[in-house]
């Protein structure tokens, strides 16, 4: 794949498949892997935070901690999708939420940290939400691609031994992913800035930095939590995002969901149970790219019975929320 941007160029791109390898890297470290001065690299990343909507975030990874990961449809009346999508985006349970099907539809991802927080949103919130006519649940039941696989490396714009530079130090026995009670007021600042500095940490724990310095390396190196990037897709050239619902032959399931794990513009793809048992995120320059991939790779791939393609008409929500301008 190759970005097309008239603002964000090769550079843009290295810089934030290097962050996507590694979100804390430090500029001059980075700098020094891309070949360029660490103020550089400050001053790009500052141009894609203010223009490009770059944000990194620490996220916790459902599958290395064993917790529950949905994907949610929800049919709503047509005026009151904006409205339950940006009620949703509030909670901090929901990962990535967008409108679909002219403004009818919700698709959203949800991650509960224990089952009372999914009861509480499964069986008490959405049920009893007006102007919701339809749910429609799948629960992940194997990741193929997604969580710390991030998108941009199928861009190919670092070399092997680049990502090799950027990954962190290796941290012997980290031991078991796990988070404590004792990290919560750590990971509220990480998953507000991933960046956020040793002394800034420091103070929202109580800890000291030597501390803070060990419990994250040991989150991060354990699988607990990784650093994700936030950015509008618009910079890299490939604007639209298409939610695909697959039913594939049992028997093909792993192999289908291996082949789209491969293909260039597949985000994420993980067998569920519900109504399909195969769901993947596509994201490509437009609608042509589309039917190209649909028809194409994803159409010749034997054991797949059924494909719907479900394209955003508007991400409401990534990795964080940002309410839209009124």
């Amino acid at each position: 794949m190759e970005m097309e941007s008239d603002v964000f160029d090769k550079l843009d791109l290295q810089l934030l498949s290097a962050l996507e390898v590694n979100g804390r890297a430090s500029f001059s470290r980075i700098g020094a892997v891309l070949g360029v001065s660490d103020q550089t690299v400050a001053r790009r990343y500052r141009r894609l935070c203010a223009e490009g909507g770059l944000r990194v975030v620490a996220v916790l990874d459902s599958d290395a901690l064993d917790l529950d990961h949905w994907t949610l449809r929800l049919r709503c009346v047509p005026d009151s999708a904006q409205t339950i999508a940006e009620a949703l985006a509030k909670r901090p349970d929901t990962s990535w939420i967008g409108l679909a099907s002219g403004g009818t539809e919700i698709v959203l991802g949800t991650r509960p940290r224990n089952a009372g927080d999914r009861d509480d949103l499964l069986l008490g919130k959405l049920p009893r939400t007006p102007r919701l006519l339809e749910i429609r649940a799948y629960q992940k039941l194997h990741r193929f691609y997604g969580g710390p696989q991030g998108w941009l490396q199928k861009f190919s714009a670092l070399a092997p031994d680049q990502i090799d530079a950027l990954l962190p130090d290796p941290l012997p026995d980290p031991g078991p992913a796990r988070i404590d009670p004792e990290d919560e007021p750590l990971l509220a600042v990480l998953e507000r800035d991933g960046r956020a500095t040793y002394p800034e940490l420091q103070r929202a724990t109580g800890r000291s930095e030597s501390a803070v310095k060990r419990r994250l390396a040991t989150l991060i190196a354990s699988g607990a939590i990784y650093l994700d990037c936030e950015y509008n897709a618009e910079i890299v050239g490939h604007p639209l995002f298409a939610a695909l619902w697959l039913t594939v032959a049992p028997a093909a399931l792993h192999s289908v969901g291996e082949a789209l794990a491969a293909h260039a513009p597949i985000a994420h793809v993980s067998a569920t149970a519900g109504p399909t048992n195969l769901t993947a995120t596509a994201v490509v320059r437009n609608t042509s790219d589309l039917y190209a991939y649909i028809s194409g790779p994803l159409g010749h791939l034997d054991g797949v019975q059924h494909v719907e393609a479900t394209p955003f008409l508007r991400s409401v929500k990534q990795l964080t929320y940002r309410p839209r301008p009124r």
